[in-house]
C-alpha cells in the first residue's frame, strides 16, 4: 500500500494534501491562459491549457502501454518540452520518472536501465553526436 509523503520538524506552512497531478490541474483551472512552458530552441510557448492537453494525452498513452502506479519510466533526452510533459504525465499516473544522463553511452544506458528497473524508456532520436535510437536498438534489437 502506498502512503502519502510526510514531513517532520517545525513549520508554519501546512502541507497542501494534493498530489502533483492534482495541484497541476488546480493551477490549470486558475490560470488556463497564462504561459506555462517556454522552450526557445523548439519555438514553443504553451499556456497551462495547452500543457494540460499534452500531459493528459501522454498520461493516457502511458496507461494504454501498461504503465501503472509505481512503474518506472525512463527518459533519455536533452531538455525539451516532451520532458516536462512526461514528468507531469508520470505524476498523474503515479509512475516514477527516471532521468537518464543524456551523455551516456550504450553500456552506461544498459547499466542504468538494469539498476532502475525501467518498464519503458522514452528517448529523443538523437542529440549532438549521440544516436539514442541506434544505441537502444543495440540493447534491444527486437
Amino acid at each position: 500500500m502506498y502512503k502519502r509523503s510526510y514531513t517532520c520538524g517545525i513549520s508554519d506552512q501546512p502541507l497542501i494534501g494534493l498530489t502533483i497531478g492534482e495541484k497541476f490541474d488546480e493551477i490549470v483551472t486558475r490560470f488556463p491562459d497564462n504561459e506555462a512552458l517556454v522552450v526557445r530552441h523548439q519555438k514553443i510557448r504553451w499556456t497551462y491549457s495547452k500543457l494540460k492537453e499534452e500531459v493528459d494525452s501522454c498520461a493516457l498513452a502511458l496507461m494504454s502501454l501498461g504503465i501503472e502506479r509505481g512503474d518506472r519510466v525512463g527518459i533519455w533526452s536533452s531538455n525539451r518540452c516532451e520532458w516536462t510533459v512526461l514528468q507531469f504525465a508520470c505524476a498523474k499516473v503515479g509512475a516514477i520518472l527516471v532521468n537518464i544522463n543524456p551523455s551516456y553511452r550504450t553500456h552506461e544506458l544498459e547499466y542504468a536501465l538494469n539498476q532502475s528497473g525501467c518498464k519503458m524508456i522514452v528517448i529523443e532520436d538523437r542529440f549532438k553526436y549521440s544516436n539514442y535510437h541506434e544505441m537502444v536498438c543495440e540493447l534491444a534489437p527486437e
